[in-house]
């Protein structure tokens, strides 16, 4: 399937984890169900104007959820770990702290 690099990638993915990777130059997203791993190694050199070193895809499973009597289940999704090569850097998580 092919997929424009803007539709690849979805989103940075914001928790404590993945902002305490960024000091081993390494990004996580939220990535489309069907991208794999070259997909998203040329997306995230396109659109940011780095080079990638290293890409690890995880699969995060769905959770069920109550809420009263109400059954259900979160979707589940897929993110990437992206790893720069060294005296690269994506410009829009520096600044942030953990």
């Amino acid at each position: 399937m092919s997929l424009h690099p803007n539709q690849v990638l979805l989103a940075p993915v914001v928790s404590e984890k993945s902002y305490s990777l960024i000091t081993d130059r390494k990004y996580t997203f939220r990535v489309h169900e069907d991208a794999h791993k070259t997909q998203i190694r040329q997306a995230v050199e396109e659109l940011f104007d780095v080079e990638v070193q290293k890409v690890n895809v995880v699969k995060v499973q769905s959770k069920p959820k109550r809420r009263g009597f109400t059954k259900g289940r979160r979707p589940g999704w897929k993110k990437a770990i992206v790893q720069l090569k060294p005296g690269h850097e994506i410009e829009i998580f520096e600044g942030a702290s953990v």
